[in-house]
């Protein structure tokens, strides 16, 4: 194996990245840490025999990026007892005993394998789910996020019972929407493979998960990778409507990453270095939508900062906002000390000219307007519009 947890963090680093998210148990149950409570993990089922969480804990907290754990807490198909998720066999290759397997799965409760409904789901619970989450909260220093996934038979006692251990050993840390359906909705939303519109932003913090191509691990078969532009636009978009992106890398079999991830990292780190500010520390644009690019805004203590991110360059050299009840005290590309012009018309447009011909990022230049005084935030009040992908 090349696994090298430090070079792992030090690209995402690189790429801007704040924190990270590890799979530590996906649907197949097998664990990727030293667990004393089931055989099936690579410290006792795999050559590696190390344990992988360890090492990017240690090389997180040395680059100060936080660690957060993905772990499959109610679907497990490898420790019996552990929820199953029937799928219907056309959703898969095509295997000439689908009509039996099919029936066989839905008399089952979607298990495939008699050893899996050798234990009941509480048994499974207790011995080994709960068990491996206080592993995770306890032998891995402070731990940011538990990212949990496909919740399906577990009760609201047990969601209290985890809830209650992760808060006893990592009293900080916050936790997504998908532990248990109805009554837990944790910290955020994660709506997947998508960017919620306007309409459906409810007020919860929310975080996209994506992927670079259209596999969460690696499939040597897909080569539909989204572009840097793309997965930059991406980013500037749900930042504009005050989400975080949590951008998938699935690594190769020998620990490595996929060339094709590699590139395009470096190349949004290379954006980032420049134009992280009109990111970090932003929130949703306080202001009426435009269609050359995406606004972000930062609030200082008397006034707005809002940051221009230009994907439609204009060809007469001005920029026009509308809506604007501030007064403006300056305006000027990100990176650059030189004022760019700024007029006020009567309808609150404001008119920024003497732009260069040309765009200075062909992804998105970002133009930093200063305001006189806050610019109110949008109110949004809609309840639970945003959907989270398997959860729903």
């Amino acid at each position: 194996s090349k696994y090298n947890a430090e070079q792992w963090v030090k690209m995402a680093k690189e790429a801007g990245m704040k924190y990270i998210i590890i799979t530590a148990k996906h649907h197949d149950g097998f664990a990727l840490f030293d667990t004393k409570v089931s055989d099936w993990s690579i410290m006792k089922a795999s050559p590696y025999g190390k344990d992988l969480i360890k090492p990017l804990a240690e090389a997180c907290k040395k680059e100060g990026i936080k660690l957060g754990i993905y772990y499959s807490h109610d679907q497990d198909w490898g420790n019996p007892g552990g929820s199953t998720g029937r799928r219907p066999m056309n959703q898969g290759w095509a295997n000439p005993d689908a009509e039996k397997i099919d029936a066989y799965t839905l008399a089952h409760n979607g298990s495939w394998d008699p050893i899996q409904q050798s234990a009941t789901f509480n048994e499974y619970f207790n011995g080994v789910a709960l068990p491996q989450i206080k592993e995770l909260v306890t032998n891995y220093g402070d731990i940011a996020v538990l990212w949990w996934d496909t919740p399906v038979q577990i009760n609201s006692a047990q969601a209290r019972e985890v809830t209650d251990l992760i808060k006893k050993y990592q009293p900080n840390i916050i936790t997504n929407d998908r532990l248990k359906r109805g009554d837990f909705v944790g910290d955020f939303k994660t709506p997947e493979q998508k960017i919620p519109n306007l309409s459906e932003l409810d007020g919860m913090d929310w975080e996209t998960c994506m992927t670079m191509n259209n596999t969460w691990g690696y499939r040597t078969a897909d080569h539909k990778w989204k572009s840097t532009e793309v997965l930059m636009r991406n980013l500037i978009d749900i930042a504009s409507k005050g989400g975080n992106f949590l951008l998938n890398v699935g690594p190769k079999p020998d620990g490595t990453f996929p060339q094709e991830s590699r590139d395009r990292l470096a190349q949004i780190g290379k954006w980032m270095k420049v134009n992280g500010e009109a990111i970090y520390g932003t929130h949703a644009n306080p202001i009426a939508n435009v269609d050359w690019g995406r606004v972000t805004a930062k609030d200082g203590k008397n006034s707005t900062t809002l940051y221009l991110s230009i994907f439609n360059w204009p060809t007469d050299g001005k920029l026009a906002l509308k809506g604007l009840k501030n007064e403006i005290l300056a305006a000027s590309l990100l990176g650059e000390r030189s004022a760019l012009k700024i007029n006020k018309v009567d309808d609150g447009t404001l008119e920024i000219t003497g732009l260069p011909n040309s765009a200075p990022d062909k992804i998105a230049s970002v133009i930093v307007v200063k305001l006189d005084g806050l610019a109110k935030r949008k109110v949004i009040d809609q309840p639970g519009k945003i959907k989270s992908g398997s959860i729903d």
